[in-house]
Parts: structure tokens; C-alpha cells; sequence
């Protein structure tokens, strides 16, 4: 077979950690296929191909816009592919071939940004209609539709009225870290790790860690936010200035592998306190790494998580600031046992190849 994978989106968070690691896997354990690469300059230019049974091709074409339909549509068709993976909701409307979308969540369909935007409010509107079309079509021409857990499968049948049996779920993965001793930050802490999208809920973290700190502690605690640097940080940076928090907040910007296994590893807790994921990868990694997590009361991680981390309402300062307290107080590392086998990035690509397989079967 011919498989192609859509990786524009390799270098960035969230989707981009999933596309690597299903690289990655799938090099490890299929030497039969073939697999075509579409890349943006830079990633086109600095990616070392896992195997020879790889091939990259130069898609330097920004997604979401009109001009990726089309174009896109016609990169995929020259390399004559048996199969095409979109590892997002971006697929390609006017392609013809056969396809298998993955949808991490429906966040966009749930929250509306557009306090966010650096768009006019009008064109903010037309480009999530935009968004809401390419779901629909996407969707619905898709050979196969892969969803990270029960809870947004669930999400896409009730939105789109698709097939169950279309939809299959591959949980994603724990990536294999190298364990540094030091600590990089010498105060205690607590954690977030992931972008400042507004449903990420961060304002309402903001207003519990400065509850927290109000109560003089006998020693400091920072907030650590692990996350790369865009525009939706610096807005809450204007928070973070509202809030006279100061110094109390660290801005540590990107983190490798071997700093996150760090920065889990010392932690007094992550904190992850979205009002919706479509998985939840930093909290499986924290606990990976022995770091306790308090996360916010939604069905997915319950799905995912079970009844290992401490729960919080969302929508209640008070709650958070009582389950901070909680932890600091117990002030212990004891994790109760999460069946991690689950979650393997090996296991979700040879998942993802049999529904490969079973699609040029059909």
C-alpha cells in the first residue's frame, strides 16, 4: 500500500505530538507499506526519515484556508496514494480518494474563541462556519473516522449522526523520557502543560492560584505554565498583570521530553482544568511520572483517568483553591495505580494500521 500522511502539522502541540509519535511507531513495526510525507518547508527541510519505506513531500500550504482545499487536494492526487491519513478535522473536501480522519475533539463547535481572535468579528464567524462545513463533509466522506476516546466518539455521533461502526477509538500514548535528576525549578510548584486556548480554562486557574497564595503559605509556590509562546499566552499574561501575580507565575515556554519528565517529576501537582479535551495526554504523562493531578470534573477524563486524580468543578474558584489546598496539605507522591499499558504509542499505531488494512479490504 500507499499511505499518505498529512503532517503539516508535525511541529506544533496536541496533534503535531500524535502525528510524530505515529510516524514514529509506524516505522517501527510495518516494513511493508509505503508512506508519503506532506510537509511544510521547515519540517520538510529538518525531518530525518524513519526508514526508507518513508518519503517527504514539500506541502508548504498554511491549513484552515480556502486555498489548502485546493491545493492540497492536488499535491495528494499527484502521489497516488492507496490511502490518505488526516491526523485532524482538515480533510480534504474535493479529494476523491480514500481517507481516514482523526478528530481529537469538537472543541470548536462547543466554545466560541472569538474574544480570542485576531480576526473581525464577521470573518471569525464565516471561518467557523468554514470549520463546521469541513467537519460535516469531512466526516461523511471519510473512509474511516478515528476518535482518541469513547467521549469524543461519542460527541462526533451526536453532532453528525455518523455510523458508530464507522468510528473507531485508538487511545493515544505515554512518549518514553529520559529521567533528569536536577531540578529545573528550585521552588515548589504547581503545573499546566498545553496551549491557552480560552476553553482551556486558565483565567479561572489564574483566580484559584491567586486565592492559593493569598492564604501565606510558610514557603512560596509558583504556577508553572508549560506551553509555547503565541498569542493566546500573551493575552493571559494581561491577566497574569490584572491579577498582580508577578514573579509567582513562571513562563517556562516549550519543554523537550527530558524537561517535562522534570518538571512532572517535582511538581506538587498538574493542574488541568479544561472545560472539554478530547483526551487529556499531559495528565496520563504526569502520572507517569509520579505527579499527582487535579483536573476539572468532565466525562472524558473520568473515561481516561478514572478515579486517580482529584476532581474540581470547572466553573468554581472556590473548588479549585480547596483542592490545591488539599494537596499541598497531604503533601505526599502516592499515586494510586492507572493501568498505563493503555496508553502506548506503539499500541495506537498498530491500531491505526489495521484500520489501514481493514479500509483497502472494503
Amino acid at each position: 500500500m500507499r499511505i499518505g500522511i498529512d503532517a503539516r502539522l508535525i511541529g506544533e502541540t496536541g496533534v503535531g505530538r500524535y502525528t510524530r509519535n505515529l510516524i514514529r511507531e509506524l516505522a517501527r513495526i510495518d516494513s511493508k507499506n509505503t508512506y508519503v510525507l506532506f510537509l511544510r518547508k521547515n519540517a520538510f527541510e529538518n525531518l530525518d526519515l524513519p526508514s526508507s519505506h518513508f518519503k517527504k513531500v514539500l506541502a508548504d500550504v498554511p491549513w484552515h484556508t480556502l486555498t489548502e482545499q485546493i491545493v492540497m487536494t492536488g499535491i495528494f492526487l499527484r502521489e497516488k496514494l492507496d490511502l490518505l491519513h488526516v491526523p485532524y478535522f482538515n480533510a480534504p473536501l474535493l479529494y476523491p480518494g480514500k481517507t481516514v480522519v482523526t478528530i481529537h475533539d469538537l472543541t470548536i463547535l462547543h466554545f466560541d474563541t472569538g474574544k480570542a481572535t485576531t480576526l473581525p468579528m464577521v470573518l471569525y464567524k464565516l471561518k467557523r462556519l468554514g470549520y463546521w462545513l469541513e467537519l460535516t463533509f469531512g466526516l461523511r466522506q471519510a473512509k474511516k473516522i478515528i476518535a482518541v476516546s469513547k467521549t469524543s466518539k461519542q460527541e462526533i455521533i451526536d453532532h453528525f449522526g455518523i455510523d458508530p461502526s464507522k468510528i473507531a477509538v485508538t487511545y493515544e500514548g505515554v512518549d518514553e523520557k529520559v529521567k533528569s535528576q536536577k531540578r529545573i525549578i528550585e521552588d515548589p510548584y504547581f503545573l499546566y502543560v498545553g496551549n491557552a486556548y480560552p476553553h482551556k480554562n486558565l483565567e479561572l486557574l489564574l483566580r484559584a492560584f491567586q486565592a492559593f497564595i493569598v492564604n501565606s503559605l510558610p514557603f512560596t509556590v509558583k504556577l508553572v505554565l508549560v506551553g509555547k509562546e503565541d498569542y493566546f499566552y500573551s493575552k493571559l499574561k494581561l491577566i497574569v498583570k490584572e491579577l498582580d501575580l508577578g514573579d509567582e507565575v513562571i513562563y517556562f515556554g516549550e519543554a523537550n521530553d527530558t524537561q517535562l519528565t522534570n518538571l512532572y517529576g517535582n511538581a506538587i501537582a498538574l493542574i488541568f482544568p479544561s472545560l472539554m479535551e478530547g483526551f487529556g495526554l499531559p495528565a496520563i504523562e504526569a502520572l507517569s511520572c509520579g505527579c499527582p493531578v487535579i483536573c476539572s470534573d468532565i466525562p472524558v477524563f473520568h473515561e481516561i483517568l478514572e478515579d486517580v486524580p482529584t476532581y474540581f468543578d470547572p466553573f468554581s474558584v472556590s473548588d479549585l483553591l480547596a483542592k490545591m489546598t488539599q494537596v499541598v496539605k497531604k503533601q505526599h507522591k502516592e499515586i494510586r495505580s492507572i493501568d498505563l499499558a493503555k496508553f502506548s504509542w506503539e499500541k495506537m499505531a498498530k491500531e491505526t494500521l489495521d484500520i489501514y488494512e481493514n479500509c483497502l479490504r472494503v
